[in-house]
């Protein structure tokens, strides 16, 4: 029996008893009457080894105690911070003290009732005259809280992380203020606040892959939001002219430091204004915010100090480029342009002019520009809601800015698109690359569309990412240090009477050694086999996250379990372990003959219908599962050498 089921067992009789004796040991209620806070506030200046006349009545976690003979000393643990109760013979009663020694634990609410002292060496302390059972806690907590996998642990089990490391409730405590400080700054400039819909039968105002799920009441498809835009441009159209919301969008996309599929942004709308006035109601905000929480527009991140000070430096793209990858894009030619990309292997999303300045910029750019910076004066194919630039003869620049900070995005923000035939058309051109298969492209929203011919005011838009503003702001270099319950990948558990333990899962590619191979079909099979093993498994496979090196360069962390190759001695073992893999439903990938031989599907098909399933010729064979099952299963076959 391991140490901490010895200790649940322990706690699941004292709860037992405590019951049996006829005390709640989850009471419903409890008066709290003071806060570790407001003692200390109050009472700091009092004199050592003083008792003061207040009886204050406290509430919390027992983090702690130590006993030293007929005095215990208890560390209380409240919202708003950690004050010490004593626990003396002759001061507290009796049933307290026998309570206190025979069923309280550490990780136990409890309240005290008792007088605040000093003791000698300094310490403000709650005397305890009476104390109470408030909930008894089953699991113990945890002794250490460090590493790697414990960091994942915290975001997986963020009440844990809460009551250990107090420091991190402080950046969601901040991250509140942010919030706050956002409203009350839009409150003044006369913003109105209104929601609008996360569940949308039609998608859109932003290039990313949707969440799709179903209304069982109605029988049909809908899509989480991406992005609130297009019903806040109907409230313009419908006479607002200052309006925003703080809202959740959900992007199907990668995960990083830098990116949550469920994440938080503000989209604000001013009728009559443009991409200019945006930029200075962006810098506004942000300025207004770090002087609310830091108290300066200057704040430490990753070692470096970043100001938000006014006037923040304005680069066109077509200038960012010129400076860091040593090009200047408007004049060059077309083929001089996609030569470029060709040589630094570049794949652009399309394959004009427009897709091909931007992904030059994405690629030599973007992790350069450490302070804030506005880039502007983006190509006209990266969004179909955006106006042309206003002197852009050759109608391939639009007016359209993203913020950038620390090599990151901070947002987005257009001078609208109003003119309705062009956003018709427009539109049009997204849902056909849509039906073709871009799974970014915007869906046509005749509606909206319906909406812009009812007429829209000219109007500036920006969408400000509230998750990146709170890492700059408090200094957290993880999206995941910021959002309360970031989205995980599900664990691998094995439950037992205690709790979950977790068990690491492995693969093991098993070659056909009497199979005649030269040594490259021989890897060829083995890449077959990893091939088709990571498209079906790659959820639980690939590990969606990034790391970086020191000279910032992102590099994508992959292989989360263990791949091993052994050797199977003739046909016939190949196909006892499949048989084995199905009786224990093992997930199983083949390689066969046929297959190494072409690459055309029809033929493979063709060719095994022809045959009996002995005497198919299998040239590998991979299994995926639990570490125990698949070793119990393989533990036969020798390592390919």
């Amino acid at each position: 029996m391991g140490r901490q089921e010895q200790i649940t067992n322990e706690r699941l009789r004292k709860l037992k008893e405590l019951k049996a004796s006829g005390i709640e040991p989850y009471p419903h209620k409890y008066e709290v009457k003071d806060y570790s806070s407001s003692i200390k506030e109050k009472y700091s200046k009092i004199k050592p080894e003083s008792k003061t006349s207040h009886k204050a009545k406290i509430a919390g976690r027992l983090m702690s105690i130590r006993s030293f003979g007929k005095i215990s000393f208890g560390v209380l643990q409240d919202g708003k911070g950690k004050i010490q109760a004593t626990f003396q013979e002759g001061g507290t009663n009796k049933d307290s003290l026998d309570l206190l020694k025979k069923y309280i634990d550490v990780g136990d609410f409890i309240g005290v009732e008792g007088a605040v002292t000093k003791t000698k060496t300094g310490e403000l302390s709650v005397l305890a005259d009476k104390i109470t059972l408030l909930s008894k806690s089953i699991l113990p907590l945890p002794e250490k809280w460090h590493g790697l996998q414990d960091k994942e642990e915290r975001y997986r089990k963020r009440y844990i992380d809460l009551i250990i490391s107090p420091e991190v409730k402080e950046v969601f405590e901040k991250r509140t203020k942010i919030l706050q400080a956002i409203r009350e700054f839009l409150y003044e400039k006369k913003f109105e606040e209104v929601e609008t819909p996360y569940l949308q039968s039609v998608y859109g105002g932003a290039a990313a892959s949707p969440f799709k799920t179903h209304l069982n009441a109605l029988k049909m498809d809908l899509f989480l939001a991406i992005s609130p835009e297009l019903y806040l441009k109907r409230l313009i159209v419908g006479g607002y002219e200052k309006v925003f919301t703080i809202a959740r969008n959900f992007r199907n996309e990668g995960i990083d430091r830098w990116h949550n599929p469920e994440f938080t942004m503000i989209e604000i709308y001013q009728a009559y204004a443009d991409y200019n006035d945006m930029m200075e109601l962006f810098e506004d905000i942000y300025i207004y915010a770090a002087k609310k929480i830091n108290g300066s527009t200057k704040v430490s991140f990753k070692g470096q100090t970043i100001d938000f000070k006014k006037p923040w430096k304005r680069m066109t793209m077509s200038q960012a480029i010129k400076k860091f990858a040593g090009i200047d894009v408007e004049k060059m030619s077309d083929h001089e342009i996609f030569d470029f990309i060709k040589k630094k292997n570049i794949k652009p999303k399309g394959d004009t002019w427009g897709w091909a300045v931007q992904s030059i910029f994405e690629h030599f750019c973007e992790d350069k520009l450490i302070q804030p910076t506005f880039i502007i004066d983006h190509p006209l194919e990266t969004t179909p809601l955006c106006k042309i630039h206003r002197n852009d003869k050759l109608c391939r620049i639009i007016e359209r800015f993203e913020p950038f900070c620390m090599g990151a995005e901070l947002g987005n923000a257009y001078s609208e698109l109003n003119d309705p035939i062009i956003q018709k058309k427009l539109l049009e051109e997204q849902q056909k690359m849509l039906s073709e298969g871009n799974e970014e492209a915007n869906p046509y929203d005749e509606d909206y569309v319906n909406a812009l011919e009812i007429g829209m005011p000219p109007t500036g838009g920006l969408g400000l990412g509230i998750d990146r503003m709170v890492m700059l702001l408090t200094g957290q270099e993880s999206i995941r240090d910021v959002i309360l319950f970031p989205f995980m990948r599900p664990e691998n558990k094995t439950e037992n009477k205690t709790g979950v333990s977790k068990e690491s899962k492995v693969a093991v590619a098993v070659l056909n050694s009497s199979s005649k191979m030269e040594p490259w079909q021989q890897m060829n099979t083995i890449s077959h086999l990893n091939a088709s093993f990571a498209a079906r498994q790659g959820k639980e496979l690939f590990m969606q996250d990034e790391i970086e090196t020191k000279d910032n360069k992102r590099l994508k962390l992959n292989i989360q379990h263990a791949i091993i190759i052994k050797e199977a001695n003739s046909n016939k073992n190949i196909i006892e372990l499949i048989k084995k893999a199905e009786q224990n439903k093992i997930s199983y990938y083949i390689f066969t003959r046929e297959m190494m031989n072409t690459t055309d599907d029809k033929k493979v098909i063709g060719w095994t219908k022809l045959k009996n399933h002995n005497d198919i010729e299998y040239l590998g064979v991979l299994l995926f599962d639990k570490k125990s099952i698949v070793e119990e299963v393989t533990k036969d076959l020798a390592l390919y050498k």
